[in-house]
């Protein structure tokens, strides 16, 4: 098994290497579709409407003509270089690695059922990937490319030792060029399944953009409001312009670096923020909500402008590279439990306090209701990992309330602290 990482570094191409890797998207963009034409021209000779013959609008194909596949697809390129010698500009593994990404994208909509393939329209392509390299094409503070020669890179973080480069993707963003460069090792990094050291609970919010189960509150964050009074002059003037001119170009440029600023700085604020979270604990829970379905609401600006999903991949790929534990629980019920008690506590979207009336948790001194949910995403978290605590408990602690004290058969500490308790050698509770 071997471990891969992929590292992100501005290029620097001058204006010869710019025009030529310019070029290279827009030949790659037109195989593409034209491969996907002959896709698309195949599933329509073997299908018919049940009240009519489309003979006028569809290219009928010869019964014995074989499904256009990856493997005969890349098999004709060659031949395809005879007619359209534009074709050999390119390398020739880029090109496969073009017609590679169609049937991906073909083989992924036979898997879900939707989302067929899309034509792309001018401008669309935006990336060129290199699969393949003889020796290290890092020399310095160069990167040689097949077809292009040296172009300047700023590796502001070196390779580490033991690592192999493997492929490199150049991507055309607004702000500039870029390369990801995917490096392997032999290295293998042991999975974490059992828990250790201090354990923390996370849950994600837009009043308070995390909250954690040690009383920790990092404040809302709103990246696309924040920078949206500039996004929205930048679209203003864009639609003021000429369509196809170049006026209306340089508009659009500006309005896409002006997203490619949003995006970069909400990246480098989760990646700051998992980092953090990792120094704070040791074992991590979270919960496993769909985001895609809270960006269906009222607030689904927000929470895209909020990018929990990519903030839950970030941290997942920050405790795996630091060796920390990182889970994901059930997250029904999280909000309206109570960490202490486990019993269920009503609140609307305007109730930010925690009081439970059950055990007293929250009476005497206040507790945000996001740090209350947290903690049990912790409780949720030991409960479901090797610590022998699951399914150990057969009645539901609600049902029982007020036959015995909780507090003293808790003697006190919550569960979520229970960590403390089991170090210092105090008889522990089963769940």
């Amino acid at each position: 098994m071997t471990l891969t990482l992929n590292y992100t570094y501005r290029i620097y191409p001058d204006n010869k290497q710019e025009a030529i890797l310019s070029e290279w998207l827009e030949i790659c963009r037109r195989s593409y579709n034209y491969a996907l034409r002959e896709l698309k021209d195949w599933i329509s000779s073997r299908k018919c409407l049940v009240d009519r013959c489309s003979l006028e609008s569809e290219y009928i194909m010869a019964a014995s003509y074989p499904f256009p596949s990856y493997h005969q697809q890349q098999n004709q390129l060659p031949k395809a270089k005879k007619v359209y010698p534009e074709l050999a500009k390119v390398p020739s593994q880029v090109l496969q690695t073009n017609v590679r990404r169609l049937h991906d994208a073909w083989d992924f909509f036979r898997n879900r059922g939707f989302g067929f393939p899309r034509f792309k329209k001018y401008g669309q392509m935006k990336s060129l990937l290199f699969p393949q390299f003889k020796s290290n094409p890092l020399t310095g503070w160069q990167i040689k490319l097949p077809k292009l020669g040296k172009v300047q890179i700023n590796l502001h973080r070196p390779i580490p030792d033991g690592f192999v480069i493997k492929q490199v993707r150049v991507i055309k963003k607004a702000k500039g060029w870029f390369a990801v460069v995917s490096i392997q090792s032999d290295i293998i990094l042991p999975e974490i399944e059992i828990l250790f050291g201090h354990f923390l609970g996370l849950d994600v919010g837009l009043s308070s953009y995390l909250a954690t189960s040690d009383n920790y509150v990092e404040k809302g964050r709103k990246f696309f409001k924040s920078e949206y009074r500039k996004l929205k002059l930048l679209q203003h003037r864009l639609s003021r312009k000429d369509k196809r001119s170049k006026n209306s170009e340089k508009a659009r440029k500006k309005v896409e670096k002006q997203h490619n600023h949003i995006a970069f700085k909400r990246k480098d604020y989760q990646f700051k923020l998992a980092h953090k979270i990792c120094d704070m604990g040791d074992s991590i829970f979270m919960e496993d909500i769909d985001f895609r379905t809270m960006a269906k609401g009222f607030l689904g600006k927000h929470t895209l402008d909020a990018g929990f999903g990519q903030f839950r991949d970030i941290l997942k790929y920050v405790c795996k590279v630091r060796g920390k534990y990182f889970g994901l629980v059930d997250h029904r019920g999280t909000s309206q439990t109570c960490p202490n008690c486990r019993a269920e506590v009503r609140k609307t979207l305007s109730d930010r306090l925690h009081v439970c009336h059950e055990c007293g948790y929250g009476v005497d001194y206040p507790v945000d209701r996001d740090v209350a949910s947290a903690q049990e995403v912790c409780n949720r978290g030991i409960e479901t990992t090797t610590l022998g605590l699951r399914e150990k408990e057969t009645v539901c602690q609600v049902e029982v309330s007020g036959v015995m004290s909780l507090d003293n058969w808790r003697r006190g500490i919550p569960l979520w602290a229970g960590i403390s308790r089991r170090e210092s050698g105090s008889p522990t509770h089963n769940l």
